[in-house]
């Protein structure tokens, strides 16, 4: 059997992120696919292999857990180039659509070629992983981390990469050892508590109430933690993310300048980019969108500023709430203003967006290292029994 791998893998509506065996191996893939044919027209094929693989993903994916099975996709970079691509609909669930399964398969098929850790027998890869991922609050509480789980847990899952720089032709059959589905809030906590070695960093909020709030692209999940728990009974999750006000900016721009943004991708980085923010190219002239963004996110931002004040009158003991994901940078200033002009609570940002951003894959790896260290324990005791009565058995059979 070949060793297992760790992974650990936030499947975000905005883009996938990943952390890989000892976190030597992080991947950022955009969480868009397009349906395809076996043989995608590739400008300048004999040029194929000097491109970047995360960028040109085009895979045939074979699973049970899939509801289309044996289907063809661009993912990432490669789909949103596609007049067919496909993001999350808002009032969806994670884990009932197969676009979250497409992208964990294709960001684990990605990593078993690459990392050297699984060998081939003629361009046939086995990898075996130990994942940690996660689900929102509300679909943990509904029990669909249950099914999640066992639709992973229960197959062999195979990736064959078609016309896919440096890995045209290769398949990965992909086996889970083992599979941990944590609560997105949950995780939020344990990132804000512990260092990648699981060491305490932040020992005072350890005794605290706290509020987590995680604005993603199609929901928003606001976790109370006490007693270093998730408290089940008052955690809620709201069916509002980010992702229709991208839609909404998308279509204004188009209304009002002709201009076609490929995916929410393209929005997200017009607002959140350090120079020309909230700027667009129209035919070739620099243009400033300000008017549509700013229009557009403050009334999400007033709506997401309702839960954050709705949600602390029913728990007045709370001491702060962090603001975490991918939609609270964008939303980051907005809230700001509201907080300071409004109630003044008690609320904190992450100035590094890439912290906020990575925070559920970093809590993940985290959470998933810890599970396998203790495994370990368990399991070498056990070893060492077997091995000391090993003797014993062969002298009574002599």
């Amino acid at each position: 059997m070949s060793k297992s791998r760790i992974a650990a893998i936030d499947v975000g509506n905005d883009a996938l992120k990943a952390n890989f065996g000892k976190m030597e191996n992080e991947m950022y893939i955009p969480n868009v696919i397009a349906r395809d044919m076996t043989d995608r027209p590739v400008i300048g094929i004999e040029e194929l292999d000097e491109k970047e693989a995360i960028n040109n993903l085009h895979i045939k994916v074979h699973s049970p857990a899939l509801e289309e099975n044996s289907a063809i996709y661009r993912v990432g970079n490669l789909a949103t180039k596609a007049s067919n691509s496909a993001e999350l609909d808002p009032g969806s669930s994670k884990s009932e659509e197969d676009q979250t399964l497409v992208m964990l398969f294709a960001a684990l098929a990605l990593d078993a070629v690459e990392s050297g850790e699984f060998s081939d027998r003629n361009g046939l890869y086995e990898a075996n992983y130990t994942l940690g991922t996660g689900l929102p609050i509300r679909e943990v509480k509904e029990g669909k981390d249950v099914g999640y789980r066992a639709q992973l847990l229960g197959s062999v899952h195979q990736v064959e990469f078609l016309v896919t720089p440096k890995h045209q032709g290769k398949k990965v059959n992909i086996k889970f050892d083992e599979v941990k589905v944590y609560p997105e809030g949950f995780a939020a906590y344990v990132n804000l508590i512990m260092d990648n070695d699981l060491k305490v960093i932040n020992k005072e909020l350890m005794d605290k109430q706290i509020l987590i709030q995680d604005i993603g692209g199609l929901s928003t999940d606001i976790a109370v933690i006490r007693n270093r728990n998730v408290d089940d009974d008052k955690a809620q999750g709201f069916n509002l993310g980010v992702a229709e006000a991208l839609e909404d900016i998308r279509e204004a721009i188009r209304t009002k300048h002709g201009v076609e943004l490929d995916s929410r991708r393209d929005v997200v980085d017009i607002i959140t980019r350090k120079n020309n923010r909230h700027h667009i190219m129209v035919k070739g002239s620099r243009t400033n969108v300000h008017d549509i963004t700013d229009h557009i996110l403050l009334e999400l931002a007033k709506k997401e500023y309702r839960f954050l004040k709705n949600t602390w009158a029913k728990n007045s003991q709370s001491e702060i709430c962090y603001f975490v994901g991918g939609g609270s940078a964008v939303l980051k200033d907005y809230i700001k203003a509201l907080n300071n002009k409004l109630d003044g609570f008690n609320i904190e940002f992450f100035e590094d967006e890439n912290e906020s951003i990575w925070m559920m894959a970093n809590a993940y790896y985290k959470l998933i290292t810890d599970f396998v260290k203790r495994q370990d324990k368990t399991e070498q005791p056990q070893q060492a029994k077997k091995e000391a009565a090993a003797p014993v058995a062969a002298t009574k059979e002599k």
